[in-house]
């Protein structure tokens, strides 16, 4: 079965690039998920050069000037050398190098060009951390981007954040039901607007419905509650919303299209990783009920579609039962195909897998289910005890 571990640059520069692979190498996976594009973050990291390891926007490689040449959006600079000579280090392990790649979440790019971020329904730049799918300048960069990456000689292009992504304030002291949060993050920017326009929608009405809901809302209306579906919100915000969400599939799947026929020209393939599983289970490991599959539509993902241009898919796993796991992958098989390859990707410890009996049930069940391979998230953010673990997943 195939597999991978995650892993930072910043876990390769701080406990060197042999150390980390020989561990790597040592669980019995057959290649290694290295982070060549990442967002900011603080991260915990507990076998790390430090305890607590600040990472920036950045792209960890020397960006091919050709390919960024009459760009508005080009990569932020990170370390550059980090992947010099990591392709023939994992060859000498006999291991695949996969480049993981984050896309449209990139609060740098966003604050220096703020008109290429998501804009909500009251007309404010809710966050400048989310680059939208949408905005042309923000396409051109995503392709060159996926170029750039796959140049590297790496036997895939992890996707991360290639799609619209949820509202998710730092504080709110306002009670919003989960369907007010999700209009309260649809974007309405000029080119949305203009493509759900183009689409047959009527994006003033749609616009105009979210702010009046989730203002009336912000006002002390009673939030709604419940699952968002297409039945409730269509109840709930009316048919003009609900098409107007649909139209933002379209902006998603096109744009996902050039990424992977960029990526293929390269001589790479895509594994396009849709953020629903974290979004539904990341802080604690028990997902929300609807399976991430059926969800995925409030991302603007439309698996089906994407079934038919893309070769493979990470799903996010994010949970602490087994059951739960190989439904999800169940899920994403019936949506995008049965010969598409499908990896599942696992936390190995906190706050999804508290022993190696678990996360083995786990890899257990996402295998007959049909995935393809199991990955694991992530080496510096583990303790060694639990990677340890890793082996007996892998031993089905």
């Amino acid at each position: 079965m195939d597999s991978s571990v995650y892993a930072f640059v910043e876990d390769l520069r701080g406990e060197g690039v042999e150390r980390v692979l020989d561990r790597i190498s040592a669980y019995g996976v057959r290649g290694v998920t290295v982070g060549a594009v990442h967002h900011a973050s603080r991260d915990v990291t507990p076998h790390g050069l430090s305890r607590l390891t600040v990472r920036h926007d950045a792209a960890h490689f020397t960006p091919p000037p050709d390919l960024f040449a009459g760009l508005r959006l080009a990569p932020v600079p990170g370390y550059q050398d980090a992947f010099d000579g990591l392709g023939e280090a994992c060859a000498r392990r006999s291991m695949k190098l996969h480049a993981w790649t984050v896309f449209l979440r990139n609060a740098t790019l966003g604050t220096r060009h703020p008109d290429v971020t998501v804009r909500d329904c009251f007309g404010d730049r809710g966050s400048l951390t989310d680059l939208c799918p949408a905005h042309p300048d923000v396409r051109d960069y995503a392709v060159a981007l996926a170029r750039a990456v796959a140049r590297l000689g790496v036997d895939s292009v992890v996707a991360e954040s290639l799609h619209f992504r949820p509202l998710k304030p730092q504080r709110s002291f306002v009670p919003l039901g989960p369907m007010d949060t999700y209009l309260f993050g649809l974007c309405f920017c000029d080119y949305c607007m203009r493509r759900a326009t183009d689409l047959g929608v009527n994006a003033d009405v749609a616009r105009d419905e979210c702010a009046r809901i989730v203002g009336g809302v912000l006002d002390g209306d009673p939030a709604a509650q419940g699952e968002v579906t297409r039945a409730a919100l269509t109840a709930y915000a009316g048919p003009e919303v609900v098409a107007y969400a649909r139209a933002r599939s379209e902006t998603v799947t096109t744009l996902v299209s050039e990424v992977a026929s960029a990526v293929a020209d390269e001589g790479s393939r895509l594994v396009f990783v849709d953020s629903t599983g974290a979004v539904k289970g990341y802080t604690d490991g028990l997902p929300t009920p609807g399976l991430a599959a059926h969800d995925a539509w409030q991302l603007g993902v439309d698996l089906v579609a994407l079934g038919d241009l893309v070769p493979a898919f990470g799903v996010l796993a994010y949970a602490r039962d087994a059951a739960r796991v190989a439904d999800d992958v169940g899920a994403y098989l019936r949506s995008v195909g049965k010969d598409r390859e499908v990896r599942a990707v696992l936390r190995p410890g906190h706050p999804d897998s508290d022993s190696a009996d678990r996360l083995v049930a786990k890899a257990r069940g996402a295998r007959a289910a049909g995935a393809l391979a199991v990955d694991f998230y992530a080496y510096g953010l583990a303790p060694h005890p639990v990677l340890d673990r890793i082996p007996a997943a892998l031993s089905l």
